[in-house]
């Protein structure tokens, strides 16, 4: 019981510091009217904040504090909020409208009673201070995590003084809506440009749900998945993965600013309308650079027709792009499809949930997959996709066993391959379980199978550089992680591609490069310990050590066997690292024993 109170008395968090603009003078007008729109203002953010993950913890007044566990949700969520307030003031006159101001920071807090105490809530507070009204600005730790989002700018404001913080602090005015694209004034801003690769280049951008009915998104949710992976079994097409395209589900976009996000050559985008038991698809592939479109067009069909449709689409657009290529390519080798249209809706809502990482989504996604399987038994993707999602759970230490929850992974995935040897999850997750307990001679294949038939599958790259750095091939354990970072620069998933890449790029000798990688990730997965452990050892090998003694209480403040030198040899025995990760930990002063 003593660990568990430690435990939550000091964490890592987003923080969210907001208060009223004006509020004293505001008062002083109209009491009532001002009390009456703070009331309504307050429903409205603590309902964002609430479906963001966030968990309030302090109100005084007209201000708010709280914690995100994701510096990404935390972000959003506040430019949503600026947003929702600014249409609720709309009719107000400008001289009594409550706009709120705020601040958010990526530190250490202090939890004391459900309270947040400390220099990260300092910063915050300070940043909202700072901020104009109805405004966001954060601090450069934020931005680290934020900077690749394609939905938001930001204008550098440059170091700025915080009260009671002896080094400045670098500030950033967010500085776009949640459902609008970048104002021309932001477009010109300078950018991180990707290149375009060597090979075609494709972003697929979420089908619109155009039916009235809300419940119908799965179909074009589906379609949009089914498309991705159709064109991503051609070796000589560049794909960009599914989550990185998310960013741009519901909302008008500029393919041209797209094709720049994302460095890619075309944009493919469209919609799905349902009415009945008919089905009408319309989609276009536009040349990102010009905006020109290339090819169009419409499919009206019957829902079980839904394979078909999909098949023909992608299709098409492979032959508008490269006809020569396609050609010598030959006819793509055809999805296994479910026999019912309800199992394929479980499995495609599933993967969108799964896709948001966080627990209450993972155990809804379980318990879709679970009816998937129980309605058509022989669908492989629904036991491939169900193995992930308990790996998942066990790694973010969800669940209770962490043995118990990877065997069941590693159970569904060779069920899943009982059905289809050709799932790329279900080899990639049999790959990771396998890797796990060393086998790598085993491993190594299956994550090169499922790289062949999906070559964009951002997730397996990042397993198999994994993987590769596991059986002692650092070099091309960078190369693998790497190229899970440029197929999907915007993913769900990034803060877990980079952590890896961190990883991979410590165990290969480059500890410079990785400790920026690495810092992400403990921030992005403040409650796994196993994320410690390398970042300490990065610290040990570039000799930070004035750093270590924070990271190594904070580690040891888990409900887990505190870190030792010889607790990581043993977990890592296996592994050909474990001798370079626990160099590292000797340097940063971590104890034998």
């Amino acid at each position: 019981m003593d660990r568990q109170e430690h435990r939550v008395e000091r964490r890592l968090a987003a923080i969210f510091a907001a208060d009223v603009a004006g509020y004293v003078r505001l008062m002083g007008q109209d009491e009532v009217g001002t009390l009456r729109s703070l009331t309504a203002h307050r429903q409205i953010m603590d309902q964002l904040i609430a479906e963001h993950g966030g968990r309030i913890a302090n109100t005084a007044g007209d201000s708010v504090l709280a914690e995100f566990p994701s510096a990404v949700d935390a972000v959003q969520c506040a430019v949503e909020i600026q947003h929702a307030l600014s249409q609720a003031n709309h009719d107000i006159p400008e001289g009594h409208r409550l706009e709120f101001r705020i601040g958010i920071h990526v530190g250490d807090v202090m939890v004391q009673g459900g309270d947040l105490l400390g220099d990260g809530v300092n910063v915050a507070a300070r940043l909202e201070s700072l901020a104009e009204p109805g405004t966001v600005y954060i601090s450069d730790a934020t931005h680290m995590y934020v900077r690749r989002l394609p939905t938001l700018g930001f204008d550098d404001l440059g170091p700025q003084e915080i009260k009671s913080i002896d080094e400045r602090v670098r500030v950033y005015r967010v500085a776009a809506s949640p459902s609008a694209p970048l104002t021309s004034a932001q477009a010109a801003r300078p950018a991180k440009v990707l290149s375009l690769p060597d090979k075609p280049s494709i972003a697929v951008l979420p089908f619109m749900n155009m039916s009235p009915d809300p419940e119908q998104a799965f179909f074009a949710d589906g379609m949009t998945e089914d498309i991705i992976t159709g064109l991503s079994r051609l070796k000589w097409l560049f794909v960009i993965a599914r989550n990185s395209t998310l960013a741009y589900q519901s909302r008008a976009v500029d393919v041209r600013q797209v094709g720049q996000d994302l460095g890619v050559r075309y944009v493919l985008e469209g919609g799905v309308r349902v009415s009945g038991r008919r089905m009408r698809i319309t989609s276009q592939l536009v040349e990102a650079a010009s905006g020109r479109h290339i090819w169009a067009e419409r499919y009206d069909r019957q829902l079980d027709d839904v394979f078909a449709v999909q098949d023909e689409i992608t299709s098409s657009v492979v032959a508008a792009i490269e006809p020569h290529l396609y050609a010598e390519e030959g006819a793509r080798v055809a999805s296994q499809s479910p026999d019912h249209i309800s199992t394929w809706g479980l499995v495609v809502r599933s993967i969108t949930l799964i896709s948001k990482l966080g627990r209450k989504e993972n155990e809804e996604a379980q318990s879709l997959l679970e009816r998937a399987i129980t309605i058509e038994p022989t669908y492989a993707k629904a036991p491939a996709i169900l193995s992930w999602a308990l790996w998942w759970a066990g790694y973010n230490y969800w669940l209770p066993d962490w043995d118990q929850s990877a065997a069941e992974a590693q159970r569904y995935a060779e069920q899943a391959l009982a059905l289809d040897a050709s799932e790329p999850w279900a080899r990639m997750m049999l790959g990771l379980c396998v890797s796990a307990d060393g086998q790598h001679e085993r491993a190594l294949p299956d994550l090169e199978a499922a790289l062949r038939v999906n070559p964009s599958f951002a997730l397996a790259h990042t397993i198999y550089g994994w993987a590769l750095a596991r059986a002692g091939r650092f070099d091309d354990a960078v190369l693998g992680t790497q190229m899970a970072l440029r197929l999907s620069p915007a993913d769900t998933f990034l803060s877990f591609y980079e952590f890896f890449h961190g990883f991979t790029l410590l165990v290969s000798g480059r500890f410079k490069d990785a400790l920026p990688y690495l810092r992400r990730g403990i921030v992005a997965f403040p409650n796994v310990p196993t994320h410690f452990a390398p970042l300490i050892s990065c610290h040990g090998h570039l000799g930070l050590l004035d750093q270590t003694e924070a990271l190594l209480a904070h580690r040891n403040s888990f409900a887990a066997p505190p870190l030792t030198v010889s607790l990581v040899r043993n977990m890592l025995r296996k592994f050909a690292y474990g001798p370079i990760i626990a160099e590292g930990l000797i340097k940063a002063g971590v104890p034998e024993s």
